[in-house]
């Protein structure tokens, strides 16, 4: 095979690659222009060949092809010359060299193949090695790390090119996709609530919807009942991060939920045989759910992306709750790191075309208040990133604040204020608050 010195430095790679088969691809593209077409769709650009005097002759061809122009040993040593990255008294013999030993022009392709596979594993490498130096170093978080290594493989796996096919094959995978967008029809997802869907139009596909309140009001309870709603009664994919609670915290807040046993029994086991049958009933229904909970605490955006990319579809992710997140931005502000962490899950509802709740706390301004009700500016300095949202839910029991001793005030009940909602009105509903099993249901209980 052609040498001349022009590979120089790389007949004893530290990286895997091929040096025959980058040779037999250029030489089958000199000795054939139109190969190029095969070849072009395999390797799409001149960083999947290893020796960099293999690239500056492929970028070249590329150049011609994309000008329309034919491939052959003139034009390209012309193209070379132009591009000012080629010793014409050695190049030349170079080129002919690789076209008169190329082993088989019509196995262009199957060489090219070979190319991207190694192109692929020097770049696994790469992402490896520079994750074994962060590690050694102890300067990048552990996490980072394996989140960093994480998303090179899934780019690494996504990175395939489309070739042409027949329309028959295009043609079954889009009636796929038909079938699917007729079985769900509707592109927003009820919580559960009437009352509320009609205001706010369900849970719109890539919205972000804030639901936030004071301590103590309820926020785990309401985003759970709707993660519940969608995955068990809408049948659909649901993915609830906690950041504060265990799993095994939310699972039981859900069994009490379902079974309507009061969670302090389920917490002390001071359960009737009854009770029991409810909970291994409840347990049962809810196993068969497609809900999928993850407590890691501190999660990031991307730490969270890269788990649910592991899934083909999800429709519905809850984030509990906003303060306890952790943004990649390091010494930011608090008001920058809210604003960054926000920006990022918009964007996650967007690439992954679901609705995304988080819930979040507010400040403490409703207590300095005679009337505690809860108002958007409530957010404080985190008000500016509310441009992101769209959608702010705010929980608001008026007997949370009452005197134990008044007998008077309705402990019961839970107003949802609307306090921002792009895609209709502001409003509130009227929410019953079952606090012994921690689960909420619509005022009126005709309009669940």
């Amino acid at each position: 095979m052609a040498d001349n010195n022009m590979t120089k430095g790389y007949d004893k790679p530290n990286l895997p690659y091929s040096l025959e088969a980058e040779q037999a691809v250029l030489g089958a593209i000199i000795s054939n222009g139109k190969v190029i077409y095969k070849v072009a769709e395999i390797l799409t650009k001149s960083e999947h060949f290893y020796v960099k005097i293999h690239r500056d002759v492929f970028d070249a061809m590329i150049d011609l092809y994309c000008s329309g122009k034919s491939i052959d040993f003139v034009t390209l040593l012309e193209q070379l010359k132009k591009n000012k990255v080629f010793d014409e008294s050695k190049g030349k013999a170079y080129l002919k060299d690789l076209a008169e030993n190329c082993p088989n022009i019509s196995n262009a392709a199957e060489y090219a193949k070979i190319i991207r596979e190694k192109y692929e594993l020097r770049t696994f490498i790469n992402a490896l090695q520079k994750a074994i130096c962060e590690a050694a170093d102890g300067t990048t978080n552990l996490t980072d790390i394996i989140n960093e290594v994480d998303r090179k493989i899934y780019d690494i796996m996504r990175d395939t090119t489309n070739a042409l096919e027949p329309f028959s094959k295009g043609m079954l995978r889009v009636f796929d996709r038909l079938d699917i967008n007729v079985r769900n029809s509707d592109k927003s997802i009820p919580t559960g609530f009437k009352g509320l869907d009609k205001i706010i139009t369900g849970l719109n596909r890539s919205d972000l919807i804030l639901l936030a309140a004071r301590p103590g009001m309820g926020k785990t309870s309401f985003a759970l009942n709707i993660a519940k709603h969608i995955a068990k009664d809408r049948k659909k994919t649901v993915a609830f991060f906690s950041l504060e609670m265990s799993t095994d915290q939310i699972v039981t807040r859900l069994l009490s939920s379902e079974a309507m046993v009061e969670r302090t029994k389920m917490l002390t086991g001071d359960i009737s045989d009854e009770e029991w049958f409810r909970i291994v009933k409840a347990g049962d229904a809810l196993a068969k759910c497609d809900l999928y909970l993850d407590s890691t605490p501190y999660l990031t955006v991307g730490e969270m992306k890269s788990k649910l990319y592991r899934f083909k579809n999800i429709d519905f992710v809850v984030v509990d709750y906003l303060q306890l997140m952790s943004s990649r931005r390091k010494n930011s502000n608090y008001v920058r790191e809210v604003s960054e962490i926000i920006k990022s899950l918009k964007e996650l509802a967007k690439e992954l075309n679901v609705p995304v709740l988080c819930v979040s706390q507010i400040s403490r301004s409703p207590e300095e208040r005679d009337d505690h009700r809860p108002i958007i500016s409530d957010f404080s300095n985190m008000y500016p990133a509310l441009q992101d949202v769209d959608t702010v839910l705010l929980l608001y029991r008026e007997g949370y604040y009452a005197n134990p001793s008044d007998t008077q005030i309705d402990d019961k009940s839970c107003e949802c204020i609307i306090a921002k909602n792009s895609h209709g009105k502001t409003d509130s509903v009227m929410l019953e608050w079952q606090s012994e099993f921690m689960r909420f249901k619509s005022w009126n209980h005709l309009c669940e």
